[in-house]
């Protein structure tokens, strides 16, 4: 986000004053933010929503949620053996750098729609599910894509998850969290017309979804935030497929005409990829070489 488009703290928190924020503007991912009971610290696994939540609150790992569509849209890539690009922007900025990396880049949905190409493939899931001859993909998103590239930058390892693969990534994680390595989960939420935070629930689903079986797949009990375990039972709420065809952000898809990418987001726990970022892709972590050195611990005890 270029600094012009950074959105203000006005009403972010009742309590944030000027000494938090002397330039009264929010800050990129990459610029760390210590808020006094914000950070979650006291506990190992955490959750905040969106690019600033993500920034106030360090781990370890840090687990993109985005399930209509980037996360989605990336374990069909990776289950299809390709290499994923996240990108912050789509403009000629996300065409170079598909240039650069010998990449094909993604485009709009509607794009895709009008050009009637399969061979197009853009942010809808399905437009992936039958894709012949791509090895590498550059994925931009206004959401999910760009916090993850964001992330990448504050240091920690960041993770993809969505409800395809919750189970899968609550499994590679638990080892690590058993390990003392502290997580949080982030749902990227939607952005507003006036480009603040619109919290999105099939976000807050998939972040349950992989708390929930993360606390279930631990031997010894993990401390997990009330932000967190408000996930999960926002998640224990939750009935499938009905309840994300009927969310706000179903029902825009399938009016649009994307409903194949609301059912496809809807399948539970069908995908055994770990999407994790290395360097600037995104890559399945089961086809990985053994892990190197152990991580150093953020926002917790060593």
């Amino acid at each position: 986000m270029e600094p012009r488009d950074r959105p203000t703290v006005t009403g972010l928190h009742c309590r944030l004053t000027p000494r938090h924020f002397p330039l009264a503007a929010a800050p990129l991912l990459n610029e760390r933010v210590t808020l006094p009971g914000h950070d979650q610290s006291a506990h190992r696994i955490r959750m905040e929503w969106g690019p600033t939540g993500a920034a106030a609150v360090p781990a370890d790992y840090a687990v993109v949620v985005d399930v209509l569509s980037f996360t989605t849209t990336l374990s069909v890539a990776l289950e299809r053996g390709i290499e994923v690009f996240p990108f912050r922007w789509r403009d000629s900025r996300a065409a170079e750098h598909a240039v650069r990396h010998g990449a094909t880049l993604a485009v709009g949905r509607f794009e895709a729609m009008s050009r009637g190409d399969a061979r197009h493939v853009s942010l809808s899931p399905a437009s992936l599910a039958e894709v012949q001859g791509i090895e590498r993909l550059v994925l931009p998103s206004p959401n999910g894509s760009t916090i993850a590239f964001a992330l990448a930058e504050s240091g920690a390892q960041v993770v993809g998850a969505c409800l395809r693969n919750a189970g899968a990534v609550a499994r590679w994680l638990a080892p690590r969290v058993a390990d003392g390595a502290s997580v949080v989960v982030v749902p990227a939420g939607e952005r507003w017309y006036d480009d603040t935070l619109r919290p999105a629930v099939e976000d807050l689903w998939g972040a349950g979804a992989v708390i929930a079986d993360l606390l279930d797949g631990l031997e010894s009990p993990a401390s997990a935030s009330p932000e967190a375990r408000m996930a999960v039972a926002a998640w224990h709420g939750a009935v499938l497929p009905v309840d994300l065809l009927n969310c706000a952000g179903g029902i825009e898809l399938a009016d649009a005409g994307f409903i194949a990418d609301v059912e496809i987001s809807a399948r539970l726990d069908v995908s055994e990829v770990v999407p994790v970022l290395v360097g600037e892709s995104f890559r399945d972590a089961t086809a990985l070489p053994p892990p190197g050195p152990r991580l150093r611990r953020v926002g917790g005890p060593t």
